[in-house]
């Protein structure tokens, strides 16, 4: 199966996942191939073991073609897609135009707020810590622009799809 994953703000990988055992896999990333023992320790929870470093991903479920991944402290969005997929969406990237709201991808808790309501941000800076299952997620700014809302406060508990803040892009952005 091939998919196409992206990091929050980051970059699209091509990687390749072949069953080759019963919870082994090779793994091809960008044409680097290693090979993983995958054990499922929860209902959302896996094990990975590669190269005898072992790795915990909480897997959400995103549709019948999609999952976002949390490793490490980072998200990662899998996206399976065939070739005529990929080639029919071509490699354009949109820009979004007005607000954008960020959400909790998974629940937690906020740990510390990094701005303030009319703070400028740059695309990619973080704006605030949120921790889930005992890793420090920071949440990054989506675009360029100033921070129009902050929905949360240091301290709350918030659940998947719980509106955190929102950043305003600046004008010249807006009219790309």
């Amino acid at each position: 199966m091939n998919y196409e994953v992206s990091e929050k703000q980051g970059e699209t990988l091509r990687i390749g996942l072949t069953e080759t055992g019963e919870g082994l896999f090779e793994v091809t990333i960008d044409g680097m191939t290693v090979h993983v023992d995958v054990v499922k320790s929860g209902l959302t929870i896996y094990s990975i073991i590669e190269d005898g470093q072992q790795f915990e991903a909480m897997v959400d479920e995103k549709g019948a073609h999609g999952f976002d991944v949390l490793v490490g402290g980072r998200i990662f969005h899998l996206e399976s897609v065939d070739e005529r997929t990929r080639l029919l969406a071509g490699s354009a990237k949109t820009v979004a135009s007005g607000p954008q709201t960020v959400e909790a991808e998974i629940p937690g808790k906020v740990v510390k707020i990094n701005v303030e309501v009319g703070a400028e941000v740059t695309e990619g800076e973080g704006v605030m810590i949120v921790e889930a299952m005992k890793m420090e997620n920071e949440i990054p700014s989506p675009i360029d622009g100033v921070v129009k809302q902050v929905s949360v406060a240091e301290g709350d508990t918030v659940e998947a799809g719980t509106n955190l803040f929102t950043v305003d892009p600046h004008p010249e952005q807006e009219s790309l």
